[in-house]
């Protein structure tokens, strides 16, 4: 045991005089370990970090939500057929009065429509392609909407369409800089003056695809007196979500079967509106993961071969450089397996340091992902015990073929080398 550890040690040495002794050879042959490691950790580390942050939103949204309109997310394998979607009638609130009274197993039901392009005003300050989201009643319990400042639009102004709105917080900063209490304050859109009585919290964007910071909240019935919204321009958006341990597929075929009715879809006809669900979504996220995880392990993998050569190639130059030591260590009483051990462990020492670059590279991207870019990055050690593993299985492979060239060398013939 005492001979073992005393071989890791004198190999962690050379190993380290090694790199000082030929810095630019050594730092060219690591370099494919480098980035053989930190692509592989890389994408396993964005790939979790992408993984949680969908989890994150699907838990904040509400993975037993259905989204019905014209458009669906996803083909269904086949050409996605715009033109026929395009001509689908809207959903309305009478669906949803529908959907709340016909469907025992929806906790709740709204409707939003995506007003895009709005230009809103106060006093000097004017922004365009604001996103305006007229909605109805429950709207703000199924998208889990924070008000950071007053309050949200009650269930008297949104059933009698008053002129009232809710700010993101983006909007509220551009047009309300500084002190400026934006609290009672009228703002300018679609030709009317709406006041302002909430600010709602910075959230992001969600996988719905809701843009709530830059984006302003207003009552649907007081879009429905100002726009045609029954036009093929507008998107009405029906959101329905399960009652507590419901089955959302369940609530799904109810749903369907009463819009159906509404719309007098006979038998044998396909629907006229598209039921989505998040889950969708993160299935065809899970695939494109499963592709990109791919993709990193092949480039990683190219790069550790790169790189395993390089290692290598430094060990057969180090046997021969050694050749005369090893001669006199065999000559002394060293054992076939203590020369093999100890270059072999060599070889591992210099995969590790190339391999422990790559991941503090890893480390400082996702500082930067974090604090810069705002994008929550997800560090698992299980990636990093990867990334050590497979620089340990590659200083064994490149190691193995050199190390037992030295182990096998005839003593008397090692000491007369020059």
């Amino acid at each position: 045991m005492d001979n073992i550890a005393q071989i890791i040690g004198t190999s962690t040495v050379q190993a380290f005089q090694e790199l000082r002794a030929n810095k630019l050879r050594t730092f060219l042959s690591l370099l494919g370990i480098t980035i053989g490691i930190f692509c592989i950790i890389a994408v396993l580390t964005v790939l979790d970090s992408l993984k949680n942050n969908i989890q994150k939103d699907m838990a904040t949204l509400g993975s037993d939500v259905l989204y019905v309109g014209r458009w669906p997310w996803m083909d269904d394998g086949g050409e996605y057929k715009w033109w026929e979607y395009w001509r689908r009638p809207g959903m309305t609130p009478q669906e949803v009065r529908a959907i709340e009274t016909q469907v025992p197993d929806a906790a709740m039901a709204t409707l939003c429509l995506n007003t895009r392009d709005l230009t809103v005003k106060y006093d000097d300050a004017e922004l365009t392609s604001v996103p305006g989201y007229a909605v109805m009643s429950n709207f703000d319990k199924l998208q889990n909407i924070e008000i950071d400042k007053g309050r949200y639009l009650s269930p008297a102004e949104l059933d009698a369409g008053s002129n009232t709105v809710v700010l993101g917080d983006g909007t509220s900063s551009s047009l309300f800089p500084g002190a400026i209490n934006p609290l009672g304050k009228s703002i300018n859109f679609l030709g009317r003056r709406f006041v302002v009585v909430g600010v709602m919290k910075k959230v992001g964007e969600n996988m719905a695809g809701f843009d709530f910071d830059n984006s302003i909240i207003y009552p649907y019935y007081a879009a429905a007196a100002l726009l045609e919204v029954r036009s093929l321009n507008y998107d009405p958006m029906l959101a329905v979500k399960a009652a507590k341990n419901k089955d959302i597929t369940e609530v799904k075929y109810e749903v369907e079967g009463v819009l159906r009715r509404m719309r007098k879809v006979k038998p044998g006809q396909p629907d006229d509106f598209a039921i989505n669900q998040l889950s969708q979504v993160s299935q065809r996220i899970e695939m494109f993961f499963g592709t990109v995880d791919i993709i990193g392990w092949v480039i990683g993998g190219f790069s550790l071969i790169v790189g395993a050569f390089g290692i290598a190639n430094i060990m057969f130059v180090t046997v021969k450089e050694r050749t005369k030591i090893i001669g006199l260590k065999k000559a002394i009483g060293a054992k076939r397996s203590s020369i093999l051990l100890e270059f072999l462990l060599e070889a591992v020492v210099l995969c590790l340091l190339g391999g422990a670059v790559g991941i503090v590279i890893v480390l400082l991207l996702s500082v930067v992902l974090t604090y810069g870019l705002d994008f929550q990055v997800t560090l698992s050690f299980a990636n990093f015990f990867i990334g050590i593993f497979v620089s340990i299985f590659v200083g064994v492979l490149s190691g193995v073929l050199p190390a037992r060239t030295a182990s096998r060398l005839d003593p008397v013939v090692a000491i007369r080398t020059n």
